[in-house]
């Protein structure tokens, strides 16, 4: 009876987290905005990933930050530098950010800034290779971020972030040559979670990648532009 209960308690939950991104989703939408949801272990290299983007499309994309983690704002202020709206949530002990949080981030959006004239929101999640992947946000697509020094495993013994990814960057691949790692079946194992997945290997540090990373960015805002239309 007590799984019984925790199991109607789990699924309840994720429902009316489910509703709540729902209702995000709609608001990006009604103001034109593609929504873009990073996932990650700690220390795969999101905060960075999201330095180079910013310098690279600032100038081409109106573009706001919703910037997770448990405690303070130390990659909020690293994202700041840019010149862009970063909008820091701290989760407390939350091992992800859900709907409801980024709800709040949003009426901020609203209220300090003209939303109508953003083109794009990065969610940078916290880190975390399991509940993010559970708890939609509102975001229009999911990007997972792998590091080369993390291990071929990975996908296969954290199958979800994985399976729910419509992007997956394989970071730090300037470390790969001094890694025992096995690329190949690194991306076997993606593959055999989630056969459809665009899969980038880039390096945030020597700019490897980044041109088919910014390339899959710009054509997710093209298609949010193109629903806007219809």
């Amino acid at each position: 009876m007590h799984q019984t209960f925790n199991a109607a308690l789990e699924l309840n939950l994720l429902h009316a987290n489910q509703e709540g991104a729902d209702h995000n989703r709609a608001h990006f939408d009604q103001w034109g905005i593609r929504c873009l949801n990073l996932m990650s272990s700690p220390g795969a290299g999101k905060t960075a990933l999201l330095e180079r983007t910013l310098a690279a499309l600032q100038q081409e994309l109106k573009i706001v930050v919703i910037e997770g983690d448990m405690t303070t704002e130390l990659d909020a202020d690293r994202l700041r530098q840019y010149g862009v709206p970063v909008i820091a949530i701290n989760t407390g002990r939350s091992c992800h950010l859900d709907s409801q949080m980024v709800s709040g981030g949003i009426h901020t959006l609203a209220r300090d800034y003209d939303p109508q004239s953003v083109d794009l929101v990065f969610v940078e999640n916290v880190g975390n290779l399991v509940c993010p992947a559970e708890f939609e946000v509102g975001e229009h697509a999911k990007v997972a971020l792998l590091s080369v020094t993390e291990g071929e495993d990975k996908p296969l013994k954290y199958p979800l972030m994985f399976q729910e990814a419509d992007c997956l960057l394989i970071t730090k691949m300037d470390l790969a040559p001094y890694l025992d790692l096995d690329l190949a079946q690194l991306e076997a194992n993606v593959r055999q979670m989630n056969p459809h997945v665009t899969l980038i290997p880039v390096s945030a540090k020597t700019g490897a990648g980044l041109d088919l990373w910014l390339d899959w960015v710009r054509s997710q805002v093209q298609q949010g532009a193109a629903l806007a239309m219809a």
